[in-house]
């Protein structure tokens, strides 16, 4: 049986792909001070912005130009040259020294999903965003999509690891198969991701219960940190956070070993709580209009938020 707070979510995920109601939400007056809560702007300007106050501020920033499941060549290209913008702009108000700043990327916003050479255009597509991080002297993390995209996902970081070896990937706990991944990826150099995940999954692959996913997120936690590669703990959970600093210490983990992420607008009293008891704290910075599907997955994966945005869309104008 599913709890209450897992119905929530899987409802709330099935909405982040419904057209109906993303028009409705869309269309309705919500202040733009509700969207920037969880979204740093539209353009570039707003979230290079968002970035040096981070930063300035004492933590560090991993930036997701908002666009998934692009079914345009142009599109795609559209995606991969905002990024490429972003990067030099980056690199222009130095906030890419020491990878202070790097960038996320989805595959299927640079054309994974195209019914055609999906996966050569996107790996071409990512290179060149790569190039240009090298460039900039950042880094790069592939995100990951639905379970159907995994295999695709971590063969394209492969490929790219060829010529990029500090390429990151990402690894979600609530699928069955991410405890051997992160055996697989845990080797020296690797820089892994691991998160809950924040996609409607079936039953057949994901837990579906919350207490199971947090047991699964540690069982991943003690290989990763047990391992030779760079763990990034992406969690906003008190409980998991402290049971990652343990295992930290106990495996004597430098700081600059591995770091925490968290959410743009997300607890951010936390996040320079841990920046300042000198660990490195990294954002998960997204921007651009796109923004429905993130905001959706968003109020799934802490259902506190949903509150917050209910409760925007009735008083805000």
């Amino acid at each position: 049986m599913i709890d209450a707070s897992a119905a929530l979510r899987q409802g709330l995920l099935g909405l982040s792909r419904s057209k109906a109601v993303r028009q409705v939400i869309e269309k309705a007056p919500v202040s733009r001070d509700v969207v920037r809560r969880f979204v740093a702007g539209d353009g570039t300007a707003d979230c290079v912005q968002a970035v040096a106050d981070l930063v300035g501020d004492g933590r560090l920033a991993t930036i997701d130009f908002l666009g998934e499941d692009t079914l345009d060549v142009a599109q795609a290209s559209r995606t991969r040259d905002a990024y490429l913008t972003l990067l030099q702009e980056l690199q222009a108000r130095e906030l890419t020294a020491s990878g202070a700043a790097e960038v996320s990327v989805k595959l299927s916003a640079v054309g994974q999903a195209l019914p055609q050479d999906g996966e050569k255009i996107a790996l071409d597509n990512a290179r060149q965003i790569c190039e240009a991080a090298a460039t900039a002297g950042t880094t790069v993390t592939i995100d990951m999509e639905d379970h159907t995209t995994t295999d695709s996902t971590l063969g394209i970081v492969r490929d790219l690891r060829a010529d990029f070896p500090w390429v990151g990937a990402v690894l979600q706990a609530y699928l069955h198969r991410t405890e051997a991944d992160c055996r697989d990826l845990a080797t020296e150099g690797s820089r892994i991701r691991l998160c809950k995940g924040a996609y409607k999954e079936p039953e057949s692959v994901a837990f579906q219960e919350s207490h199971d996913v947090d047991a699964s997120y540690v069982r991943c936690l003690k290989v990763l940190l047990e391992g030779d590669g760079y763990p990034m703990i992406a969690s906003h959970d008190p409980r998991l956070i402290e049971i990652a600093r343990s295992l930290a210490d106990k495996q004597l983990r430098a700081p600059e070993s591995f770091e925490y992420q968290m959410l743009f607008g997300i607890r951010p009293d936390e996040q320079r709580r841990i920046a300042a008891a000198g660990n490195q704290m990294r954002v998960y910075v997204p921007y651009g209009d796109e923004w429905y599907g993130y905001l959706m997955r968003r109020m799934a994966e802490r259902p506190a938020n949903t509150m917050f945005f209910l409760r925007a869309l009735a008083t805000k104008g």
